[in-house]
């Protein structure tokens, strides 16, 4: 009687370590840069819509100011959330190196803030288009690293979604520009 009961232990704990274990889909290093480099990208970008949706003369920089801000605040949680889930931290590390070439180049600085808040009317406007445009344009640059070459299915997904998003508000700032 024990040795059947040892036997049907020893079984149960040998098919136990052969089970598959449930499958995690699969993230690679591309798929954290998009969601680090989204992150910073959203945030940099959110401060300039806030400004621009506040105090743009034009309501249509107001309105592309408020689409974004809205945009963003779900892409942000839906990036924070998979890289708190795959414990990777919310920011590169800027010693790293994985981001040679990509740090000023993804990056508004805090002169060209200052800069857009010591603007007013016209010139106000075009200065909050600008800043748009070259955020938006850097994002594009991540969004498309991502959609080649990041391997995490929803986060392809998203690189995707955001891509036809911001096409139709970068004509529309680049419409405002030339206008």
């Amino acid at each position: 009687m024990c040795r059947a009961a040892l036997t049907l232990l020893l079984l149960g704990v040998l098919a136990a370590c052969g089970a598959p274990k449930p499958a995690a889909a699969a993230f690679n290093d591309t798929d954290v840069m998009f969601l680090q480099m989204g992150l910073t990208q959203i945030t940099e970008g959110d401060r300039v819509a806030e400004i621009a949706e506040g105090r743009a003369g034009n309501p249509e920089i107001r309105a592309v100011a408020a689409e974004l801000r809205g945009q963003w605040r779900t892409e942000r949680d839906t990036m924070r959330g998979w890289l708190e889930q795959w414990g990777r931290p919310l920011a590169a590390d800027p010693s790293a190196g994985l981001h040679a070439g990509h740090g000023d180049l993804h990056s508004l600085r805090e002169e060209d803030f200052q800069g857009l808040r010591g603007f007013s009317g016209a010139e106000f406007d075009r200065a909050a288009v600008a800043l748009l445009l070259g955020n938006l344009h850097n994002a594009m640059e991540t969004i498309r690293m991502e959609a080649t070459g990041g391997s995490y299915p929803q986060a392809v997904d998203l690189a995707e979604r955001m891509t036809e998003a911001r096409q139709g508000q970068i004509q529309r700032l680049l419409a405002l520009a030339a206008g």
